[in-house]
């Protein structure tokens, strides 16, 4: 196998698609005689992730494969090129992803005891939207109600392969902490930057982390 051709190949075939890239799709990107198996395809891809070190970009593998995305040091200057700047996720938004995220699976209920107000559908409308959250059960209590949990696709925008990668709760102030993906035309960091205070919710993020810092990181992976 021709390794530099195989690196070329994988690291033309990222930056075009813009989006992560399962290691069958990129495999697709060769023609079946030389086509590389599996183990040839991480291993070209460790040493063209090794190619990018020190420079703005890298290469990380997500829950649905692998991306180039923005270091992190450099999302404010990059989120420079979207001057109109696309309505900002709130911080009851933020804050009820978080809760879900480290403390998954759990029914709104719940979310509302742990943040100490009720959960405004929008909110959850806009996070089943953005394919963030999904139902993966229900609590057998009366009614029913509907579990919630993150998605791959939670994972792969906050560029992590699995929930172990999320940081301890106790060192996350927000979901903004979290790289950018380079694709989106709206990274967090710009969403997120220079978000005025809402001080109604002040009370309700104080208690939320502080319940939520005693809870260890769920172990399923969010994939559906």
């Amino acid at each position: 196998m021709n390794t530099e051709y195989t690196r070329k190949v994988l690291e033309a075939g990222l930056l075009a698609a813009g989006r992560s890239l399962t290691l069958a799709e990129l495999a697709q990107l060769f023609d079946p005689v030389d086509r590389p198996e599996a183990a040839q395809l991480r291993v070209a891809l460790g040493e063209l992730g090794a190619s990018y070190a020190g420079r703005g970009v890298e290469l990380i593998e997500t829950a649905q494969g692998f991306r180039f995305q923005v270091r992190r040091e450099f999302a404010g200057q990059v989120a420079r090129l979207w001057p109109e700047r696309p309505p900002r996720y709130s911080r009851a938004l933020l804050e009820t992803l978080a809760i879900i995220a480290y403390r998954q699976p759990l029914t709104r209920a719940e979310i509302e005891a742990v943040r100490g107000v009720a959960v405004n559908p929008n909110i959850v409308k806009t996070l089943f939207e953005r394919s963030w959250i999904r139902v993966v059960g229900y609590r057998e209590v009366p009614g029913r109600p509907e579990l919630l949990g993150t998605t791959r696709d939670f994972l792969d925008y906050f560029g992590l392969k699995t929930l172990d990668q999320l940081p301890p709760l106790a060192e996350l102030k927000s979901l903004e902490d979290l790289d950018p993906q380079l694709a989106l035309p709206e990274p967090i960091a710009a969403l997120v930057a220079g978000e005025e205070a809402h001080p109604e919710h002040d009370a309700s993020e104080e208690a939320a982390n502080e319940a939520a810092a005693q809870q260890s990181p769920a172990e399923d992976s969010g994939s559906p």
